[in-house]
């Protein structure tokens, strides 16, 4: 992966509600109205959320008659994986 799409995803999940729906995210594919029960917010609101999400990669939408389906793309978190792994911290005393 790319700095810029690091960077990309990092932003994506840096606002409180965003983290909170990649969390919800985590236990499988939510339609839009599920996750929007959870948060006080528009309809607007959410899908400005999930627009930030889908443009970083990390969440997939898929339409389905008039819902919209949300999941993770794992691929696209595995590279973020790969990257974060791949850091090396030093303790100093």
């Amino acid at each position: 992966m790319t700095e810029s799409e690091i960077l990309q995803v990092l932003k994506a999940l840096g606002d409180e509600i965003r983290l909170e729906i990649f969390e919800m995210l985590r236990n499988g594919t939510l339609c839009a109205c599920k996750i929007q029960e959870r948060f006080e917010i528009t309809q607007p609101t959410l899908s400005h959320h999930m627009k930030i999400l889908c443009d970083s990669g990390i969440v997939l939408a898929k339409k389905e008659g008039k819902w919209v389906h949300y999941s993770l793309n794992c691929e696209k978190l595995k590279g973020v994986l790969d990257f974060l792994a791949n850091t090396k911290c030093n303790t100093h005393s």
